[in-house]
């Protein structure tokens, strides 16, 4: 090999190493920048039921995903809530467990809200937000320290003043008001996943059925109003058990279980959403 050819392929060698060296940081950045994994818009609302955005800094690296705590609450308060209406074991009364509607519930619901609000997350921190107050709204109904049926009552009888058609009115308006925002809720739902939207679908379907339980009450119609109660507490079951599903769902992905458990992706059959407020402005 002659001296020109090896000085040759030293420079061409050099010059290799330069365009490499050159190129690695470019890679190395695209690795760091990327955390090490990279979320498809699909499983990124599979973990955090929201639409995959734009988020200001690394809050979704730095802090654990709040969602699966948040559902756990209110699937634990919905089995329990559900079980007693239907009168599983001879259950008669939500006072018992009272505790569910102040803090098993609400309290989880609470904390998921405050870091989905932190990391971006808006539709998940409403519906964290609506599910925390309506708990707590029923544990002031159902607890008798707060003498809400008994202020019905002429004596301050709190029984009298459950049976009474104040009372009762009063709950079958609060739970359609729930029903229509819930009906609401469900439109958005649809741009998620369909385990998501059957929730809030038949959360809907459920809130006018337990109205119609409290508005037959108020006219004494007791035996109906007994069929409605369990009918929409059978309703709210399937609520419960679809939001344990999808709790489980949640927790295989953010543990790397590698279980195959479909939720339903709906968000394929939505345009890209990638567009700021600013741009909506302008082209109005």
């Amino acid at each position: 090999m002659s001296p020109t050819n090896s000085m040759n392929q030293r420079k061409n060698g050099a010059h290799d190493d330069v365009s490499e060296s050159s190129e690695r940081p470019h890679l190395l950045s695209q690795v760091k920048s990327s955390g090490g994994m990279t979320i498809s818009p699909e499983l990124f609302e599979k973990l955090y039921l929201t639409p995959k955005t734009a988020a200001t800094g690394d809050l979704r690296k730095r802090f654990a995903n709040p969602t699966p705590l948040g559902l756990m609450g209110f699937v634990i308060s919905a089995l329990t809530f559900s079980a007693i209406l239907m009168g599983w074991g001879g259950a008669t009364t939500l006072v018992g467990v009272a505790g569910i509607f102040y803090f098993t519930g609400p309290v989880l619901l609470v904390l998921a809200m405050i870091f989905e609000w932190i990391m971006g997350n808006f539709f998940s921190m409403m519906v964290m937000g609506m599910f925390a107050v309506f708990w707590l709204s029923f544990g002031v109904l159902e607890t008798p320290s707060w003498g809400i049926a008994a202020s019905y009552s002429p004596n301050g009888d709190a029984a009298e003043g459950a049976a009474s058609v104040g009372y009762n009115a009063a709950v079958a308006l609060y739970l359609m008001v729930w029903g229509f925002w819930l009906f609401t809720t469900w439109i958005f739902t649809l741009k998620t996943n369909t385990v998501f939207s059957l929730i809030f679908l038949f959360a809907f379907i459920s809130s006018f059925i337990l109205a119609g339980a409290y508005w037959k009450v108020s006219t004494g119609d007791y035996s109906m109003a007994m069929k409605l109660q369990k009918a929409g507490a059978a309703v709210f079951f399937v609520v419960a058990l679809l939001g344990y599903y999808m709790t489980v769902v949640m927790m295989a992905a953010e543990m790397r279980i590698s279980l195959k458990l479909p939720v339903g992706d709906l968000s394929h059959f939505w345009p890209k959403s990638d567009v700021n407020f600013a741009e909506m402005e302008k082209g109005q």
